[in-house]
């Protein structure tokens, strides 16, 4: 399913139109990416936890010259389903 299919799934469902759940799906995404960017989690109960993992720097090698180069630290988005999500699916 991709993002148009989801939004037709929500106005489905929902009985809104494909504008309004277009902008409700929006910000849904919008919310839950200021939250992680401020480095709070987003916890929905039953369907999953969004919180933001930390990377170290760390040296890796270039393939193609095998050449040592730094790789600088970074955060990055992780989900952990929840409960419900892992019993919806099996």
């Amino acid at each position: 399913m991709n993002k148009q299919e989801l939004i037709g799934a929500v106005a489905d469902v929902s009985g809104l139109s494909k504008s309004d759940a277009s902008k409700a799906v929006e910000a849904v995404f919008e919310s839950i990416g200021s939250a992680l960017k401020k480095g709070d989690e987003v916890r929905l109960v039953g369907f999953g936890t969004f919180s933001v993992s930390k990377r170290k720097a760390s040296t890796g090698r270039n393939p193609r010259t095998g050449e040592t180069m730094t790789i600088k630290a970074s955060s990055q988005p992780k989900f952990k389903a929840g409960k419900g999500l892992k019993d919806l699916v099996n």
